[in-house]
């Protein structure tokens, strides 16, 4: 028996098959569709000296615009884990993708603030359903090893819209006839057809092909083995859980083997990502920079979109060296400081030239704390924390959660000076130390055992003993031999 489990410890480190170019570019293609995400956010986010819309609007209805893509998003991200599930991860990014289309079609042929309303809300279930998708769908094809830089593509993605959305609008800010407004969102359907059109050419994810009895027999003994731990995940937590809604919530907040610790995890470390404030300096930095005497608000738009785009990079290295917990709390660390000096010199010394450029190069810091830290990482852990038969869900409630408070933040946060938003960041640092696993290095089945097994604050320490299916005699071993991963790399 001794003999037994050391062989199932021996070989749990072998299960997966090595990094390789091919899944490089699988997952960067799949992340493509952050490019919607950031782009569709931040077109209708620019500086108030910019009219994107078109139409005289009252203050109300500029309000209304802006909200309602992220209504759309809710309902979207949660319409998108249940039909995940039922049709797959790559069909529903592709139906996602038609949604978006359509709405930004709505978009560009309205001719009143209702047709403009209505495109948003479509073009928002279409964003929702894509963000909450794309980040399973890498998580299940991403080797271990790199799922974490993979993953934060996605985040990369984003801040490449946000800042073409800047590029765009600015650009056409000078034509004086409806194509000012009309030709930066119909660039928005030169995105949508990409993702679409590639997605044919992609895989299934693993766990969803096994779990829909749609897996093919692989000759490589490399690619057994890890499938044969992926099916033997999946029909152990298919003997403990049903895929419902409510399957989500249970188990006490004390049981390391229920969902409901999980679920919350997902969600509030959306939440806290949105607490950061970071959209505040997206939503109205350029208002604020004005309010202290800058006139070019364009110009400190532009400057925080390019560090935001060469900052998140940094967690492509970042990531694999360093734990996540570690990332987390630092980067609510350097958040806090720059949160704190921006208040005490924009209060000190409001409209001088020196507090303008402190202003500004810690306003960049900042960015660049979130964008190396919290962006990227929240949507990696998110699809990784979640068991294989409510993934879909778990990440669907947990990107909802990071768009509802996206909103609520959008409403609130102009009410809030620096100090309240650094004393958030405080929040942010406890909830990461107390609440947030440590999953690099271990694949989600690992994942999933080790979360069961240990606590947040000591789960830097756990190591994998054994395979799933090993474990619990789900099915006989494949495990590759030395020249089979050569070959194979």
């Amino acid at each position: 028996m001794a003999d037994q489990e050391d062989g199932g410890s021996n070989k749990v480190n072998e299960i997966e098959a090595p990094a390789s170019f091919k899944a490089y570019m699988l997952c960067s293609f799949a992340c493509f569709g952050g490019i919607l995400f950031g782009y569709d956010s931040g077109y209708i986010n620019v500086p108030e000296s910019v009219d994107i819309s078109g139409y005289a609007l009252s203050s109300w209805q500029k309000s209304l615009v802006t909200s309602i893509l992220s209504a759309g998003t809710f309902l979207g991200a949660l319409l998108g884990g249940e039909v995940a599930e039922r049709i797959g991860r790559r069909l529903t990014i592709m139906l996602s993708c038609f949604l978006f289309a359509c709405g930004v079609a709505g978009q560009v042929v309205a001719v009143n603030i209702t047709g403009l309303v209505i495109g948003r809300l479509i073009a928002g279930l279409g964003v929702g359903g894509i963000s909450a998708v794309v980040v399973l769908y890498v998580s299940e094809i991403s080797p271990k090893r790199i799922r974490g830089t993979l993953v934060s593509l996605y985040q990369f993605a984003i801040t490449i819209g946000l800042l073409a959305a800047s590029g765009a609008t600015q650009g056409t800010a000078s034509i004086d006839n409806a194509s000012s407004y009309r030709n930066p969102i119909g660039i928005q359907l030169i995105w949508a057809a990409v993702l679409a059109f590639g997605l044919f050419l992609l895989p299934e994810s693993p766990p969803q092909a096994l779990s829909s009895a749609r897996g093919q027999p692989v000759d490589s003994r490399l690619l057994q083995a890890e499938l044969a731990e992926i099916k033997a995940n999946y029909e152990y937590e298919s003997q403990l859980t049903q895929t419902s809604w409510l399957d989500c919530f249970k188990g006490g907040l004390r049981s390391t083997s229920g969902n409901l610790r999980r679920t919350l995890v997902g969600v509030f470390l959306q939440m806290f990502q949105q607490w950061t404030g970071v959209n505040f300096i997206f939503y109205y930095g350029t208002t604020s920079f004005q309010s202290v005497g800058m006139k070019n608000s364009f110009l400190m738009s532009t400057i925080m979109n390019v560090v935001n785009v060469c900052s998140t990079p940094v967690y492509f290295w970042t990531n694999e060296r360093f734990s996540r917990r570690t990332l987390l709390l630092w980067g609510a660390v350097l958040m806090c400081v720059c949160e704190f000096i921006v208040a005490i010199v924009g209060t000190a010394n409001e409209g001088s030239k020196a507090a303008n450029v402190c202003l500004t190069v810690f306003t960049c810091v900042y960015i660049f704390g979130f964008a190396s830290t919290w962006g990227p990482a929240c949507w990696v852990l998110v699809g990784e924390i979640f068991p294989l038969p409510i993934r879909a869900k778990g990440v669907a409630l947990s990107t909802a959660s990071n768009w509802l408070w996206n909103c609520i933040i959008a409403v609130v946060t102009p009410y809030l000076v620096d100090a309240d938003k650094a004393k958030l960041q405080i929040f942010c640092f406890l909830f990461a130390y107390v609440f947030v696993p440590e999953t690099e290095g271990l694949s989600l089945e690992q994942i999933d055992l080790m979360l069961e097994e240990t606590i947040p604050r000591a789960s830097g320490k756990w190591k994998p003993h054994d395979t799933f299916a090993h474990q619990f005699g789900r099915t006989k071993e494949a495990v590759p031999t030395t020249e089979e991963k050569e070959s194979a790399s």
